[in-house]
Parts: structure tokens; C-alpha cells; sequence
């Protein structure tokens, strides 16, 4: 990695970032007492209405652009995912681009589940209608669903010239070749959570999830990848290998009998974070930037940590929807969160592992003490750890994806 030229200071983005962090903004790590508590950590980084049409042979085609006459865009991204002021109720990175820009921005975090928000949008795509979404942000495997289908606009890499620093394990992926369709917002890790006051022993392994005395206070995700991915790991499976049937139905099985037996509370999305500040859950398999953000907001309660066989890795990405008609603008927008001190100012909130290049070094001077955080910048050690779920055939993924939506119960 290449340290970056930093921007004079005199740059307007700057500028606008300055008057965004005196307003009251500061990383989360600066106001954390001796830091976010992570432990153990590893892994990384190998509005309805008429849009496109749909084209020949079933694929739609991509809305008219009206960028240039309609300066705004929308966003539709994860909870807890972008820096944000409590104080003015406002994303300051956000705002500096639409001062800067001349763009008004809208973001909502609509986005709690894959599988769920897909379902709710997938009619429309397939129709190349607008969603009322300029951008979406979706993890890996539906990111490679949602270009497989044709239902994202090709980018413009013209538009995008800080997408160069987008680091360079990311530049070419499987699903998205080149990069032709998608851009990595953040990568993050599925561990293990709990309460530290009600779980003094603390968790080392999955198994440790299904101790009697957290009977009924015990929650996982809805990601298929990352609950059973962590279950199968449990069970000597590298997730990244070769495996098949015998081996996913195995820790399905375990996931049944836990839910059947009532010691698994729910299945949850995001929501999971809220269950964990009310108490209903005592220990989760979470995702290792809500566990900091809670502790932020609430007090150091909580633990972080990936399992001793290991946690799973993933990305999200940001991609323009086939009915988008502000792709200008949207591409406007993914390539200012590329520049290295503004990705760093999201890193200092959000402490999901940043994907841009010289944004560790941008980070010196928000908050120093976070360069070496292995939860944003992971070392080669940490990287070591890392497993990634292996991509699923059509078939295995609808398979698979049944069978654990029945367990689940949906």
C-alpha cells in the first residue's frame, strides 16, 4: 500500500469536513475511555415509478439519466453505517458533499436484511422501474444476484476517479469483474457478542452460545452466510473450501435443534443491537462494528470476538439500480467517499474495515490512536484469520437459502 498525497488544506472537502467536526463531531474513538473493546479479532478483505424498460429477451435497460437537470440523489444503506452527529441529527460527511457538490443527498437506513430488502424491491427491477433509490448497498452475494440479473447500471469510470485508491484485493472480484458494477463501501466480521456483566466467563467458541444458562437470551443472524458459516466453522469446516451437502445440513441441523429447544431467542437482522441494549438477548452472533457503536452509545457493556476456529468475512457494495435516473450523481457520490480523508472519517465512526487506500494514513490527524485498530487497518496476522463463505452455485444458493429460511422460520 502507497501513501497518498494528503489535499492542501485549502481544499473545499476539507474545509466542509472541518466545519462539519467543529460543529461537534468527533470519531467515536476519541470519546470511547480506552477504546472500543474489541478482542480477538480477525480476517478481512481477500419510490415506485417508471425508470428503464425492460429490454429484449426479459432484461430491463437503464433508466434515462436526469443528473444534470435533478441535483439530488438517494441512498438507501445498513443501520449504524455512516458517521453521524446525535447532536444535529446529521451525517457530516454527507453534508460536505452536498455542499460541495451542489447535490442534496437523502439517505435512509432501509436496509436491515438482504434477502428481506431484496424481496421488497426485486418486482420493481425486474420492470427497470425507479425504486426511489440512487444506491444501494448490498453484501457480496447479492451484490453477484443483483448484476447476474441485470438489475445495476454499469459505472462510469470517468465519474469515478478516486475509485483508484479502492484497495487492490478489491479491484477485480468474481461476482463483478473490473469493477464494472459495484464499489465497496466497508468489510466487516461475523463474531461472537455478549454481555459482559451477565457472561463474566465471556465466549471463546460457537458451542459456547448453547450453554444451558443462556437458555432463551441467545440470538443469531439472519444471514445465512454468517450463522451457519460460523456454526460450520465450529465444526472443522473451512467455509472457504471444499465442502457440500453433508456439511451445511450438519450445522443446519445444530441451528434447528437450538431454535426448536428455545434456546435460541430470534433470528435477527440488524435489530439484533436493540435486543442486546434492552437485555432480551444476553449473547448473539453479531457483526463486529454494531458491537462498538453500542458501546459508544451505551456504555463498554459488550464484547467482540471471533470464534477460536475463526469468523466469517464479508463486504458490502454500493451499486446504482437499473431504474435509477440520477446515475451521474450517485457515481458523484461513490467516488467522493473515496477520497482518503473522507473515508477515513467514516472509518473513525463506523470501525468497519475501510477499503480505501491512504486512509490509514489520512487517519493521523482525526484520531491517531485508531491507525493501528485491527478492526479498521487488520495487519497480516489478523488477516490470516479471515474466512469468506465460498460462492454458491444458482442452485446451491436457492437450496440452500430454503432449507435455512424453513429452519428460521419464514
Amino acid at each position: 500500500m502507497t501513501q497518498r498525497d494528503r489535499r492542501p488544506p485549502t481544499d473545499p472537502i476539507i474545509r466542509a469536513l472541518q466545519r462539519a467536526q467543529r460543529s461537534g463531531v468527533v470519531s467515536r474513538r476519541s470519546v470511547l475511555a480506552g477504546g472500543a473493546g474489541i478482542a480477538g479479532m480477525g480476517a478481512l478483505l481477500a419510490a415506485c415509478g417508471t425508470g428503464g424498460t425492460p429490454g429484449t429477451g426479459g432484461a430491463p435497460t437503464p433508466a434515462q439519466d436526469r443528473s444534470q437537470d435533478e441535483k439530488v440523489v438517494s441512498w438507501a444503506n445498513w443501520t449504524l453505517y455512516l458517521d453521524y452527529d446525535d447532536v444535529t441529527q446529521r451525517y457530516p460527511t454527507l453534508e460536505a458533499f452536498s455542499e460541495t457538490s451542489g447535490i442534496r443527498a437523502t439517505y435512509s437506513e432501509d436496509i436491515e436484511d438482504n434477502d428481506a430488502y431484496f424481496g421488497k424491491i426485486q418486482g420493481q427491477l425486474a420492470n427497470g422501474q425507479d425504486i426511489g433509490q440512487d444506491i444501494v448497498t448490498l453484501t457480496d452475494w447479492m451484490a453477484a444476484r443483483m448484476i447476474r440479473l441485470g438489475y445495476t447500471q454499469e459505472l462510469d469510470k470517468g465519474n469515478l476517479p478516486h475509485a483508484a485508491n479502492l484497495l487492490e484485493s478489491l479491484q477485480d472480484v468474481s461476482f463483478d469483474p473490473g469493477r464494472s458494477h459495484s464499489l465497496t463501501w466497508q468489510s466487516g466480521f461475523g463474531g461472537l457478542a455478549w454481555n459482559k456483566q451477565a457472561v463474566p466467563g465471556g465466549l471463546r467458541t460457537v458451542s459456547d452460545l448453547w450453554d444451558p444458562s443462556l437458555a432463551g437470551r441467545v440470538e443469531v443472524l439472519s444471514e445465512m452466510r454468517d450463522t451457519v458459516g460460523l456454526i460450520m466453522l465450529d465444526q472443522g469446516v473451512d467455509v472457504a473450501g471444499e465442502w457440500g451437502d453433508d456439511e451445511f445440513f450438519r450445522a443446519l441441523e445444530v441451528l434447528d435443534e437450538q431454535i426448536s429447544s428455545g434456546q435460541i431467542r430470534q433470528v435477527k437482522g440488524n435489530s439484533y443491537a436493540e435486543d442486546l441494549v434492552s437485555g432480551d438477548a444476553l449473547a448473539v452472533i453479531g457483526w463486529s462494528g454494531d458491537i462498538t457503536v453500542l458501546n459508544f452509545e451505551n456504555g463498554e457493556n459488550w464484547e467482540f470476538v471471533l470464534p477460536e476456529a475463526g469468523g466469517t468475512l464479508w463486504s458490502d457494495n454500493l451499486m446504482i439500480p437499473i431504474g435509477s435516473p440520477h446515475k451521474a450523481n450517485a457515481e458523484a457520490l461513490m467516488d467522493y467517499y473515496y477520497q482518503p480523508e473522507v473515508a477515513a472519517e467514516v472509518a473513525a465512526y463506523v470501525n468497519y474495515i475501510c477499503p480505501v487506500e491512504g486512509a490509514r494514513e489520512a487517519m493521523e490527524a482525526i484520531d491517531p490512536e485508531l491507525v493501528d485498530n485491527q478492526l479498521i487497518f487488520p495487519d497480516d496476522e489478523t488477516l490470516s484469520r479471515s474466512h469468506v463463505f465460498r460462492a454458491l452455485s444458482p442452485e446451491e444458493e436457492t437450496r440452500y437459502n430454503n432449507e435455512f429460511q424453513s429452519v428460521i422460520g419464514n
